[in-house]
């Protein structure tokens, strides 16, 4: 399969190919033509209901599967987007899962065998809050993490990075050429606007639980996890799997490029629902009569 039987449509928030990544010169503000912010909220529920509509299709039609990858940097509203956007969307066709600190029996195996486990089978939608690229964006901004892994030597870094990023490709083209449509993205916030969430999450009773004092030892390497993250996204965006950065300073704009993204992903599909076999519509009217027969 060519790279061109998986390539989409341009799409606004989608970067270019072959080129570095420049997360500074990336917007993290809605642009100026963005439209009436009074209308986000309404426009996502519309953009929502039509990715439940495809959804429905997907799952009746069995030959695909939709997989988003949600990445950004603390609190940029990665869990709210989720909830906000499959609001609606059939629970029995989707599922969300958080991938945290590993667990002991996940650092004995490789690392993109916790997130294989986890891809969608098709007819199905998966999103992954947060994902196998923290192995080359957080692993690498904190290289003492490979000793819990069983990798102990530094000696030879830049090489394992690389590596790593052949294997994502190979992975995520491995997932395309079975039927998993892969859509990345990564909610793209300033600095400041970070900060003024974390101090929203202490300053409001029904967020504190979510306070957590790593967030701002993490803040004190931000130039390093952008600069990790650029060189990831650029490595690893490809027509199979593509990498869209979203502006994510406004939280309501953020949901409704996302839920655009998807409900546009799953469109160019163009799926239909399976047609119906004589023997299959036979047997429906013979459901039928023997329903109405109960009259």
């Amino acid at each position: 399969m060519t790279d061109q039987d998986h390539a989409f449509t341009e799409h606004r928030w989608r970067l270019p190919f072959g080129e570095p990544v420049d997360l500074a010169a990336w917007p993290t503000s809605p642009p100026a033509d963005a439209g009436d912010p009074g209308r986000w909220d309404a426009d996502r529920q519309h953009e929502t209901k039509r990715l439940a509509r495809h959804q429905e299709v997907l799952f009746a039609h069995d030959t695909h599967a939709l997989l988003c990858v949600l990445q950004g940097m603390d609190s940029a509203g990665k869990d709210s987007a989720i909830r906000k956007v499959l609001s609606g969307v059939n629970p029995a066709g989707c599922d969300v899962h958080a991938f945290g600190r590993p667990s002991a029996d996940e650092l004995e195996h490789d690392f993109l065998w916790r997130v294989h486990a986890r891809v969608p089978r098709r007819g199905r939608v998966a999103v992954f809050n947060r994902s196998h690229y923290e192995d080359v964006v957080t692993v690498r901004v904190h290289p003492e993490l490979l000793e819990a892994a069983g990798l102990r030597s530094r000696r030879h870094l830049e090489s394992l990075w690389e590596k790593r990023f052949s294997a994502i490709r190979a992975f995520e083209h491995h997932l395309a050429d079975s039927g998993i449509v892969v859509v990345k993205v990564f909610l793209h916030l300033a600095r400041d606007e970070q900060r003024k969430r974390l101090l929203a999450r202490l300053d409001k009773p029904h967020k504190r639980w979510k306070a957590d004092p790593s967030d701002v030892r993490a803040r004190a390497h931000w130039d390093a996890y952008q600069a990790a993250w650029a060189d990831a996204i650029a490595r690893t965006h490809r027509p199979w799997a593509p990498w869209y950065v979203i502006p994510a300073d406004d939280k309501p704009y953020a949901r409704l490029q996302l839920a655009r993204l998807l409900a546009d992903t799953l469109d160019r599909l163009d799926l239909r629902r399976p047609a119906e076999s004589e023997a299959r519509v036979a047997a429906l009217e013979a459901m039928r009569e023997a329903l109405q027969g109960e009259d």
